[in-house]
């Protein structure tokens, strides 16, 4: 295997690319800031957003901690989520005063696809006194039918709420087996092999050559990773906890297990340490579908509002509020 490159840069040539062809930055981020203040619009990105998203976001975070922040923000009008679907979904659940507007329609995620109402319907079917818990990558009618939903910050500490031995969880195997091992209770994946795209691409192999290159370094890597990254990690969590752990770490490198776009948050809050994907491939082309160019759009047109009928929305309501309700 070639030796690799500083992960910061070689992940992100992907984001260098784009930039190449948009000389015109500057200009559309102050379009953009000008509308967003005549719009009382709100900005939202998640970790895996282009670098320039992320610089001119009001917030950036993952999924939950966005849709939460939105709904402390009573004067907005307009959420800008750049994100993918179900992120948009769960920001009009929790903010149904507010308009969603999600800046590209071919942001959808994959692993949220896998999940149906139909394979919820059918192995509920199996295991009728079986609570089904639903990551928050799912879309809006699965989360309807979830007893409680969680994310992969509070995954084990939601299914630890829960009085049942056997759970069916829904629709990450990789992230069912971590807190299976975590919580010791018996979690039945639905579907049976669900997964994400990106985290799947990451290999241990591939992060036993870079600690023969740094072997000081910490590896902190996504629960959506296979066990085998799981296995040769130092620290596994979400997004918001591997920025967190990487603040308080005492490593100065640090080999990361998540999508390439996490490395500008990273490198930006922690500029002495050094940054290493586990992968250099490791690109969410879905997360990327959302350009400047999208955002302002999007703004100026009010289009692709996101919808959620109403009984949908009530149902799902109940399944992430339950999930706010759990210590964690």
């Amino acid at each position: 295997m070639l030796v690799k490159r500083n992960a910061y840069k070689s992940a992100c040539k992907y984001t260098r690319r784009m930039r190449v062809n948009a000389p015109h930055f500057p200009d559309l981020t102050q379009k953009i800031q000008q509308l967003k203040k005549e719009k009382k619009a709100l900005i939202l990105a998640h970790n895996y957003q282009r670098p320039e998203i992320q610089d001119i976001a009001d917030y950036i975070g993952d999924s939950i901690e966005l849709s939460r922040k939105a709904m402390t923000e009573k004067d907005a009008e307009f959420i800008i989520f750049s994100a993918v679907d179900f992120m948009a979904e769960s920001a009009a659940i929790l903010n149904p005063t507010k308009k969603v507007l999600l800046p590209s329609t071919g942001a959808r995620c994959p692993m949220a696809q896998m999940l149906t109402v139909d394979e919820i319907k059918r192995v509920k079917a199996k295991y009728p006194k079986a609570p089904v818990v639903l990551y928050v990558n799912t879309l809006a009618v699965c989360k309807a039918e979830a007893d409680i939903c969680c994310t992969s910050a509070n995954a084990v500490e939601v299914v630890n709420s829960l009085d049942a031995d056997t759970i069916l969880f829904g629709p990450d195997k990789n992230l069912s087996e971590y807190v299976a091992e975590k919580t010791g209770k018996t979690l039945i994946p639905i579907p049976a092999n669900g997964f994400c795209p990106t985290h799947l691409l990451f290999q241990s192999e591939d992060v036993k050559v870079l600690k023969m290159q740094y072997p000081d370094a910490e590896v902190m890597v996504h629960p959506e990773c296979t066990k085998g990254m799981r296995l040769v990690a130092d620290f596994i969590g979400s997004t918001s906890k591997i920025c967190k752990q990487a603040k308080e770490s005492s490593a100065q490198k640090i080999i990361i297990g998540t999508e390439c776009g996490i490395l500008h948050r990273l490198q930006k809050e922690n500029p002495t340490k050094q940054f290493y994907l586990a992968y250099d491939g490791a690109v969410c082309p879905n997360m990327k579908t959302t350009t400047l160019e999208r955002i302002y759009q999007s703004l100026k047109e009010e289009k692709h509002l996101i919808k959620v009928p109403q009984a949908t929305a009530k149902k799902a309501r109940i399944s992430l509020e339950r999930m706010f309700e759990v210590k964690t």
